[in-house]
């Protein structure tokens, strides 16, 4: 029984093969396809040429279609929304299962909600606005990246070279709105931003576009980006030329627009001109066996453009797209719509529409298509977009337009192509960002800055604060010039001169006169645009940097505790009690009485005499010996003694004065303080004093946690003073100051009795405030580098903060009780007087004495050397036999006198009276 029902089976099985099998499969000759697009364009000429060398190119090749043919319909949309839509319509008629185009986005918007609306699929090869989203438009696909892709480019461009702020002009359209609008969102990205914005409408005419750029100048920015459709006359460089805006300070960027204008068409050398420093984006297309064969095809044609290739590869998308369709068994059937049967529209003949049944099964197999097209890969990603190409920047010059570089997503910039640049980094062989040489406007190839700070006609607005103390940082002179000057000025002035550029400014004081401002709130009209920058004595601290951006640092700083001087290092107190002019007297007073003594004596005492060591020696002993002990040698001379009695008086007044102001400085206010540094402070209950307006109060309250009724705001020097003399016990007295070195330091250098305890904390520095992202916040930084290396910052800061008081605080600073020299002016005055009075006695003595030598040698009969006839000679054996009887002893001096009065008195028998000095036999 089983053998037998096995006939039946077959024969139904082939029943069934032979008739509903082919009913299913039944392979259509001809498939329609639509497009519609600008025919009379850059890119709609190209297009077509190569829309139909995809058709033909398909129907060639059995491997896809087989025995099915694709038919192509084309409809021109003028560049109109109206034209594109009655074109569409018009395409539809011919039964399409799916649409091509259209190249604008404009049209593709309203083209999209008539493919939603009908449900067959959309494909575009050239429009690019990244609005026409997969949720708004469930039939629109893309064989072309949007225009976010390549914006995300030009903004890595832009970030590449540094600027931070460009200006945007683009087609008032769809495209340039939208396009822009992804601009934006990429360079929010980077920290950057459109400062301006030029909309041109698609017919502005030559006045517009000039009144529209030069209102664009009185701006900073002069990176200019541009956004349109492709322009074959290419106006904007036209008049960018008049307007002297294609010079060395201006940078232009062009979307790919550019560069599909010049690839499709010849480019003479006037045109080079216009364009010379431009820099475009090119998608790269990688050479293939599929693009030389298209090139050698199409040899004739050469206005081949990349979104013309894009549509090459869209209609075999197509295809590979119906083939899967077909290969599921699905049959290619349409139907008319019942809405538009009924619809009131007889002279469009929307009853004629069918619809084709399966636009959605279609849309799924055009979305799982992946091949290798002349353009590159086709495959789509997410949001229904071609997965994003790699661009090609180009430059042109004189000579042409160059490629120089390649920008990828994931790999940034290169000279090296990133077909092979991928093929390096699997070898491990890959070069930093770079990129090939770039000829600018103006012919330069030196990066422009890309902006300029100000004409003189808007020059910078710079706040300053006004201060009423600690004038020496910044200040503004009372009389009608208002001359701004001070530390911060100078430094301000001399670092903006080795800015490469001209900066006109005005400085504009801030404040009532009556006390120094907030600086938070010169901050924040910074912020908010009221001024472009501020200059002074302005501490950087995180949360004004969040608002600004600041310089590198001028001026180191921090915050220091300042108490009243109650005791100070004891190392040398020991020299305290006398002044250091006092000091130097003191010990020139020993010297000056040892020479003295030593002249005095040397005649006539045995102790000062012999070998020149001993006798320095001997000298010096003698005279510092006074001090502490009886001398071993005693004075014979009665001149010397007269001079030691008062020498020693002088020493007994000096020490006795010097004890007793030891004794007060080591028993007078030495009892420690209790505040060694900000954390002891913090710990006490004490009042604290700061300097109002600054950072320092805040620092204090939200980092330190300290009481505001702690706090007591002062306002200038003199009421330091007067609050830490009254201490914290009485009203307005502070027990402490915490401020900001500079401030200290100046304070302290102008007063005494008061210091600094433990380190500096909260360590910050002063800078100049400039508008976030301003350029010139980095050029000032170098400048300030500049300053620093040169000294010249060390020379504004010795000019104002080191004008008197410098010196004195280097090398010594006298204490309230030092005893000075003018305390003991009487009887230094007293000893001067006998020493001179007693040293002239003396060479007096010896000039009579040395008179006589000289007569008794002329009457003697001992032989001598004879004179010399020249005077000076003779003055200077003079001198010579002078200081030699000096030498000599006084015995043996009057012992030749004696000898020399017994020969005379022999032979002449004449009486010669003795010398007083010596005594009679």
């Amino acid at each position: 029984m089983g053998l037998g029902s096995d006939p039946c089976v077959v024969v139904v099985a082939l029943i069934v093969a032979v008739l509903v099998v082919p009913l299913s499969c039944q392979r259509p000759q001809v498939v329609n396809i639509g497009a519609v697009f600008t025919f009379d364009s850059v890119i709609g000429r190209a297009a077509k040429v190569a829309l139909d060398a995809a058709v033909s190119d398909v129907n060639a090749d059995t491997r896809v279609l087989k025995e099915t043919k694709l038919r192509l319909f084309m409809e021109d949309s003028a560049c109109n929304v109206f034209h594109g839509s009655f074109g569409a319509f018009e395409v539809l008629e011919k039964e399409v299962v799916a649409m091509i185009g259209p190249i604008s986005s404009s049209i593709a918007h309203t083209l999209s909600d008539i493919a939603k609306g009908i449900q067959f699929p959309l494909v575009s090869f050239a429009a690019t606005d990244p609005t026409l989203s997969a949720l708004q438009y469930p039939f629109f696909l893309r064989t072309t990246p949007d225009d976010a892709h390549q914006m995300s480019a030009l903004v890595d461009l832009i970030n590449f070279h540094g600027w931070k702020e460009v200006i945007s002009v683009y087609s008032d359209d769809e495209l340039g709105r939208n396009g822009v609008s992804a601009l934006d969102d990429e360079l929010y990205k980077k920290r950057s931003r459109i400062s301006y914005k030029v909309p041109l409408s698609v017919h502005s005419d030559e006045k517009s576009i000039i009144d529209a750029l030069e209102k664009s100048k009185s701006h900073g920015p002069r990176v200019y980006i541009l956004h349109f459709g492709p322009d074959p006359l290419l106006r904007i460089f036209s008049i960018a030329q008049k307007l002297q805006m294609m010079t060395h300070e201006y940078v232009w960027l062009a979307t790919d627009w550019l560069s599909v204008t010049l690839d499709s068409s010849l480019s003479d050398k006037s045109t080079l001109k216009r364009l010379e420093g431009v820099v475009g984006l090119r998608q790269h297309l990688p050479e293939s066996l599929k693009m030389q064969q298209f090139r050698h095809k199409l040899l004739s044609n050469r206005s081949m453009n990349a979104y013309a290739l894009h549509a090459y590869d869209t209609v075999w998308m197509i295809a590979y797209g119906i083939e899967k369709l077909l290969n599921e068994g699905i049959n290619i059937t349409f139907s008319y719509s019942e809405k538009l049967l009924h619809a009131q529209g007889t002279k469009l003949h929307l009853e004629r529409i069918k619809f084709f049944n399966s636009g959605e099964l279609l849309l799924e197999k055009l979305l799982q298509v992946n091949f290798t097209g002349i353009a590159g890969q086709v495959q789509f990603g997410s949001g229904r977009n071609a997965i994003g190409c790699d661009y090609e920047i180009i430059n042109v010059d004189k000579t042409g337009v160059h490629t120089v570089g390649f920008w990828s997503k994931n790999g940034g910039f290169s000279i090296v192509a990133p077909e092979t640049r991928h093929t390096q980094k699997k070898t491990g062989f890959v070069t930093d960002e770079k990129l090939g040489n770039i000829t600018w406007p103006g012919g330069g190839h030196e990066k422009p800055r890309g902006w300029v700070i100000a004409d003189s006609g808007n020059p910078l607005k710079i706040v300053i604060p006004k201060r009423v103390s600690f004038v020496e940082f910044v200040t503004e002179e009372k009389n009608s010039s208002h001359h701004i000057q001070g530390f911060c000025i100078d430094v301000f002035i001399e670092a903006l001169k080795l800015v490469p550029y001209n900066v006109p400014y005005i400085f504009e004081p801030f404040g009532n006169g009556l006390s120094s401002p907030n600086y938070n709130q010169l901050i924040q009209m910074v912020a908010d645009g009221v001024y472009d920058a501020a200059v002074g004595d302005i501490a950087i601290v995180p949360s004004r940097s969040k608002l600004v951006d600041f310089s590198q640092p001028y001026a180191s700083t921090g915050l220091v505790v300042v108490i009243p001087s109650n005791d100070d290092n004891a190392t040398w107190i020991f020299v305290r009690p006398f002044t250091i002019r006092l000091w130097s007297v003191v010990l020139a007073s020993f010297l000056v009485i040892a020479v003295v003594i030593w002249i005095l004596e040397h005649r006539i005492n045995e102790d000062f005499r012999g070998p020149p060591r001993r006798q320095l020696t001997t000298m010096i002993l003698f005279s510092f010996s006074t001090l502490f002990k009886r001398n071993q040698e005693d004075t014979i001379s009665n001149l010397a003694r007269l001079l030691m009695i008062v020498w020693l008086f002088l020493l007994m007044v000096l020490t006795a004065s010097y004890t007793a102001n030891l004794t007060s400085i080591l028993t007078v206010q030495q009892l420690p303080s209790a505040i060694t540094g900000i954390d002891s402070l913090r710990a006490s209950e004490v009042p604290i004093g700061y300097q109002s307006g600054t950072v320092t109060l805040e620092y204090l309250t939200y980092s330190l946690g300290m009481a505001r009724s702690r706090l007591v705001p002062l306002d200038s020097t003199e009421e330091y003073e007067r609050a830490l003399k009254l201490g914290p016990i009485n009203w307005g007295g502070v027990a402490a100051i915490v401020d900001e070195l500079p401030y200290i330091e100046l304070f302290l250098a102008e007063r005494t009795g008061f210091k600094i305890v433990g380190e500096p904390f909260m360590h910050r520095g002063w800078g100049f405030a400039f508008k976030r992202d301003s350029p010139l916040a980095i050029d000032m930084s170098t400048a300030i580098l500049k300053l620093s290396e040169s000294r010249k910052l060390h020379e504004i800061r010795k000019k104002w903060l080191c004008k008197s008081h410098c010196a004195e605080k280097s090398n010594w600073n006298p204490e309230p009780n030092q005893l000075h020299l003018k305390s003991f002016k009487g009887l230094y005055l007293v000893c001067i007087a006998i020493t001179i009075s007693a040293f002239l006695v003396y060479v007096l003595r010896m000039i009579r004495q040395f008179v006589r030598y000289r007569r008794m040698e002329r009457t003697s009969s001992m032989p001598r050397a004879s004179w010399s006839s020249s005077p000076t000679m003779r003055f200077r054996e003079l001198m010579f036999d002078f200081v030699e009887f000096v030498d000599e002893k006084e015995e043996a001096i009057k012992g030749m006198f004696r000898g020399s009065d017994d020969l005379n008195n022999t032979s002449h028998v004449v009486e010669v009276q003795s010398d007083p000095e010596v005594p009679r036999k």
